[in-house]
């Protein structure tokens, strides 16, 4: 079944550099450019609002709507700001029904493993090529009931019809290992702290404990003494 596209109204921009780019953002309008299959890089601007929704989803197939035509595409590179939740500029790729394109996937886990257990997912992502109208939104792995020791590769995991691997066979996607208790983490931070000369101050319970200690151990080091004096006086 192939994919639906999401539609982005866009128009052609014919000012560049930084002072218009930051024009575009103020006007809730965000900068890119659209390129491949041998033509012309074209400049537009796409509505803000619309295409950081249909960038929701990385692989969204876009349709871009330019003066009446409308041109299949994908998100090449997506720049956004290292603070604020805005797009700057998007990189668009130009495809073809039935072409095929390299993309990364995101993987989703489900189920519980077997008891005690912890579960890493070593690699979020796995590359896949497939038809840029049929590209999966993620690749399931269920650990339902799986004991720790258990390793998922990345040949393991399930596509979807059409879909092929490109990221290595080998690679481990899914780690399943023993919970640790709390006492053998501690030991182990302690372990840890102690080979890199690291030492803690002692806390206010840790001193009131050794007081305690340390007054009981001379309270019976006086009994004893006075033991000894009363058995003396009795000789």
């Amino acid at each position: 079944m192939a994919t639906e596209t999401i539609k982005l109204q866009a128009e052609a921009r014919t000012q560049f550099g930084k002072g218009a780019a930051r024009k575009i953002r103020r006007d809730h309008k965000i900068p890119a450019v659209m390129y491949g299959h041998g033509a012309e890089p074209v400049h537009i601007t796409l509505i803000g609002h619309d295409a950081m929704m249909a960038l929701k989803n990385p692989n969204a197939l876009l349709t871009i709507v330019l003066d009446g035509d409308e041109q299949m595409a994908l998100a090449k590179d997506v720049q956004r700001d290292p603070i604020k939740p805005v797009i700057e500029h998007i990189d668009l790729v130009i495809v073809r029904r039935g072409e095929k394109v390299t993309v990364d996937v995101p993987v989703h886990v489900e189920g519980e493993a077997g008891p005690e257990t912890v579960v890493t997912v070593d690699n979020p992502t796995l590359q896949v090529e497939a038809e840029a109208t049929n590209i999966p939104e993620s690749l399931t792995v269920s650990v339902e009931g799986l004991e720790a020791g258990t390793q998922i590769l990345a040949s393991e995991v399930e596509l979807p019809s059409g879909s092929t691997l490109v990221s290595d066979a080998e690679l481990l996607v899914v780690n399943i290992t023993q919970q640790i208790s709390e006492e053998a983490l501690e030991a182990e931070l302690a372990e840890a702290e102690a080979e890199a000369g690291i030492e803690h101050d002692e806390s206010d319970e840790e001193a009131a404990e050794a007081a305690e200690a340390e007054g009981e151990g001379d309270a019976e080091g006086g009994e004893s003494e006075g033991d000894s004096e009363e058995k003396s006086e009795d000789a």
